[in-house]
């Protein structure tokens, strides 16, 4: 299994509530709608808790699974991901957009 991690900022000139809403409201439900996003095994959005003010420049976390990187780079060559690219330019400031592909954690501790 390997994690698709990206660091986002919303679009210039977008407030903070309408970034938000748009990428759990809009954007999550599209992705999980087309076919690229079938290769997605889970999709988490994390919500950054200073919304709203200048805090670290990110806006929040999106995190996907993928069964492996050749499903990864599979959703990337479907049709229809070209409206979810399109649909990213809505909210992201895409030339600032950070993202990493790792592959299985290692657990130092969990305390959970």
């Amino acid at each position: 299994m390997i994690r698709l991690t990206c660091l986002l900022r919303r679009k210039p000139g977008m407030s903070s509530a309408d970034f938000h809403r748009y990428w759990r409201d809009v954007h999550g439900p599209l992705i999980a709608s087309t076919k690229s996003g079938s290769y997605v095994l889970r999709y988490e959005q994390h919500h950054s808790v200073d919304a709203g003010t200048d805090g670290n420049g990110y806006d929040g976390v999106t995190i996907q699974w993928f069964k492996s990187a050749d499903d990864f780079f599979a959703s990337l060559k479907e049709p229809d991901y070209a409206e979810i690219d399109a649909d990213t330019r809505e909210f992201l400031d895409v030339d600032r957009l950070e993202f990493i592909l790792t592959d299985e954690p290692e657990v130092v501790f969990d305390r959970l």
